[in-house]
């Protein structure tokens, strides 16, 4: 299924056995880690899943582990460990893009709820990365005069100015479009709408000739 990788990264080896015992019987494939530079280097070649992380470590800490994690946009959502009570540092850790937090100790039946919640998160989050690799796929295909009219379309720009803007015929501009939606796949200009957003499109300004009548 999707989702069911947890690394468990901590310093403990008692933590460490308890968690990806009880977690293996429940299914999940488990994989620890004793030093957080071992896991960062590891990091890239894991399959998508959750990270159960914790905070106090010496040498690298989990603030550092989050912290690289976000640099690198990494897909794996971080639960962090933090002792009872200890909600700055739960606050903290949230703010560096951790998902949920546990507090030491904690009951099996808390950990399986917040891995349930986050696999959920996680669901949705690989939908959208693919979603936006393979808008700009498809963007990447587009002439440049192509993008240049998606772009203007986007702006709401009718195809007579847009056709003045770049200094074509209406007709070009036309044939333009409809080239744009074939290479792009897409049927109606609200698909093409959402895939140009997906792929980090915003409608703009296309330069304008240096002439002052639209043509007829």
């Amino acid at each position: 299924m999707l989702g069911n990788s947890v690394y468990i990264v901590d310093d403990d080896a008692d933590v460490r056995q308890s968690v990806a015992f009880f977690l293996a019987t429940a299914g999940f494939i488990t994989r620890s880690f004793a030093d957080p530079q071992v896991f960062l280097a590891d990091v890239n070649g894991l399959s998508p899943g959750c990270v159960l992380l914790d905070i106090r470590m010496p040498g690298i800490d989990g603030f550092e582990v989050l912290e690289r994690l976000r640099s690198q946009q990494s897909p794996l959502l971080a639960v962090v460990m933090t002792g009872h009570g200890d909600v700055v540092t739960a606050v903290r850790a949230m703010k560096l893009g951790a998902v949920d937090f546990l507090e030491k100790p904690f009951e099996e039946e808390a950990v399986l709820q917040i891995l349930s919640r986050t696999f959920a998160t996680l669901g949705g989050s690989l939908r959208d990365r693919d979603r936006r690799r393979d808008a700009r796929a498809r963007l990447d295909a587009l002439t440049d005069r192509e993008r240049e009219v998606l772009i203007a379309l986007l702006a709401g720009r009718a195809n007579k100015v847009i056709a003045f803007e770049l200094d074509i015929s209406v007709r070009t501009v036309e044939m333009h479009r409809a080239a744009m939606m074939d290479r792009l796949r897409v049927k109606t200009f609200a698909e093409a709408l959402r895939l140009a957003l997906d792929g980090g499109i915003e409608p703009g300004a296309v330069t304008t000739p240096a002439f002052t009548a639209l043509p007829q």
